[in-house]
Protein backbone atom coordinates (compact mmCIF):
# COMPACT_ATOMS: atom_id res chain seq x y z
CA UNK A 1 0.00 0.00 0.00
CA UNK A 2 1.67 3.43 -1.17
CA UNK A 3 0.65 6.44 0.57
CA UNK A 4 0.31 9.98 -1.35
CA UNK A 5 2.54 12.31 0.67
CA UNK A 6 1.62 16.10 0.45
CA UNK A 7 4.09 18.15 -1.09
CA UNK A 8 6.36 20.01 1.34
CA UNK A 9 5.30 23.42 1.48
CA UNK A 10 8.05 26.36 1.01
CA UNK A 11 9.28 28.23 4.64
CA UNK A 12 6.84 30.71 6.21
CA UNK A 13 9.31 33.41 4.52
CA UNK A 14 9.25 31.91 0.88
CA UNK A 15 5.09 31.75 1.56
CA UNK A 16 5.10 35.33 2.80
CA UNK A 17 7.27 36.56 -0.29
CA UNK A 18 4.96 35.07 -2.69
CA UNK A 19 2.22 36.53 -0.80
CA UNK A 20 3.65 40.21 -0.85
CA UNK A 21 4.56 40.10 -4.87
CA UNK A 22 0.72 38.89 -6.06
CA UNK A 23 -0.53 41.78 -3.38
CA UNK A 24 1.82 44.09 -5.70
CA UNK A 25 1.04 42.47 -9.15
CA UNK A 26 -2.17 43.58 -8.57
CA UNK A 27 -1.39 46.77 -7.71
CA UNK A 28 -1.60 46.67 -3.87
CA UNK A 29 0.00 49.37 -2.40
CA UNK A 30 2.76 50.24 0.10
CA UNK A 31 3.48 46.23 0.59
CA UNK A 32 5.20 44.89 3.94
CA UNK A 33 6.32 42.31 5.32
CA UNK A 34 6.92 41.64 9.12
CA UNK A 35 8.67 39.21 10.05
CA UNK A 36 7.45 38.41 13.69
CA UNK A 37 8.91 34.83 14.94
CA UNK A 38 10.53 36.52 17.90
CA UNK A 39 7.85 38.88 18.95
CA UNK A 40 4.87 35.88 19.01
CA UNK A 41 4.56 31.92 18.49
CA UNK A 42 1.58 32.18 16.99
CA UNK A 43 2.37 33.30 13.58
CA UNK A 44 5.81 34.10 12.13
CA UNK A 45 5.14 36.58 9.31
CA UNK A 46 2.18 40.00 8.42
CA UNK A 47 2.11 41.03 5.09
CA UNK A 48 0.03 44.35 4.97
CA UNK A 49 -0.87 45.71 1.88
CA UNK A 50 -3.58 48.65 0.79
CA UNK A 51 -6.25 48.89 -1.54
CA UNK A 52 -7.75 51.69 -3.25
CA UNK A 53 -11.13 50.11 -3.75
CA UNK A 54 -13.31 46.86 -2.68
CA UNK A 55 -12.79 44.83 -6.36
CA UNK A 56 -9.22 45.39 -5.75
CA UNK A 57 -8.94 44.42 -2.37
CA UNK A 58 -11.45 41.27 -3.68
CA UNK A 59 -8.93 40.52 -6.18
CA UNK A 60 -5.75 40.40 -4.33
CA UNK A 61 -7.33 38.36 -1.40
CA UNK A 62 -8.78 35.78 -4.07
CA UNK A 63 -5.37 35.34 -6.22
CA UNK A 64 -3.21 34.61 -3.16
CA UNK A 65 -5.79 31.91 -2.13
CA UNK A 66 -5.58 30.66 -5.80
CA UNK A 67 -2.25 31.20 -5.69
CA UNK A 68 -1.26 29.23 -2.20
CA UNK A 69 -3.93 25.77 -3.16
CA UNK A 70 -3.00 25.25 -6.67
CA UNK A 71 0.61 25.88 -6.86
CA UNK A 72 1.76 25.47 -2.68
CA UNK A 73 -1.25 23.20 -1.76
CA UNK A 74 -1.37 25.59 1.07
CA UNK A 75 -5.02 26.56 2.17
CA UNK A 76 -6.47 29.19 4.15
CA UNK A 77 -7.58 28.62 7.60
CA UNK A 78 -9.73 31.72 7.87
CA UNK A 79 -10.93 34.75 6.20
CA UNK A 80 -12.61 38.04 7.61
CA UNK A 81 -13.78 41.21 6.78
CA UNK A 82 -13.82 40.21 3.30
CA UNK A 83 -18.01 41.57 3.07
CA UNK A 84 -16.86 44.63 4.62
CA UNK A 85 -14.05 44.76 2.71
CA UNK A 86 -12.24 48.06 4.55
CA UNK A 87 -9.76 45.37 6.18
CA UNK A 88 -9.45 41.65 5.22
CA UNK A 89 -7.28 39.28 6.86
CA UNK A 90 -6.29 35.62 5.26
CA UNK A 91 -4.96 33.51 7.83
CA UNK A 92 -2.45 30.42 6.50
CA UNK A 93 -1.40 29.60 9.92
CA UNK A 94 2.06 30.85 9.94
CA UNK A 95 1.54 33.78 8.05
CA UNK A 96 -1.61 36.39 8.00
CA UNK A 97 -1.87 38.87 5.21
CA UNK A 98 -3.49 42.32 5.97
CA UNK A 99 -5.62 44.08 3.16
CA UNK A 100 -6.81 47.17 4.36
CA UNK A 101 -8.03 50.53 2.69
CA UNK A 102 -5.66 53.20 3.29
CA UNK A 103 -7.93 54.71 6.22
CA UNK A 104 -8.23 51.55 8.24
CA UNK A 105 -4.17 50.60 7.83
CA UNK A 106 -3.45 54.13 9.10
CA UNK A 107 -5.81 54.23 11.97
CA UNK A 108 -5.34 50.12 13.25
CA UNK A 109 -0.97 50.71 12.60
CA UNK A 110 -0.48 47.03 12.60
CA UNK A 111 3.33 47.95 11.65
CA UNK A 112 3.52 50.45 14.73
CA UNK A 113 1.70 47.97 17.31
CA UNK A 114 3.98 45.56 16.10
CA UNK A 115 7.07 47.47 15.53
CA UNK A 116 8.97 45.66 17.37
CA UNK A 117 9.33 42.93 14.58
CA UNK A 118 11.42 43.05 11.76
CA UNK A 119 10.60 44.24 8.37
CA UNK A 120 11.82 42.31 6.00
CA UNK A 121 13.26 43.76 2.53
CA UNK A 122 10.86 43.07 -0.15
CA UNK A 123 11.27 45.45 -3.24
CA UNK A 124 8.38 44.16 -6.25
CA UNK A 125 10.27 44.98 -9.69
CA UNK A 126 7.43 44.02 -12.42
CA UNK A 127 8.82 42.04 -15.12
CA UNK A 128 10.18 43.89 -18.02
CA UNK A 129 10.55 41.31 -20.63
CA UNK A 130 6.38 40.73 -19.86
CA UNK A 131 5.91 44.64 -20.03
CA UNK A 132 7.76 44.67 -23.45
CA UNK A 133 5.29 42.25 -24.78
CA UNK A 134 2.05 44.10 -23.78
CA UNK A 135 3.14 47.41 -25.03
Amino acid sequence: MTTKQKPKLPTSLERAKIAAKIAAENNGRNVVIMDLRGVTPTFDFFVIASGTSRRQMHAISEEIDAAFEKNLGDRRISISGYQESMWIALDYGDIVVHLFEPEKRGYYALEELWGTGKVVPFNYEPNEKQNEETV
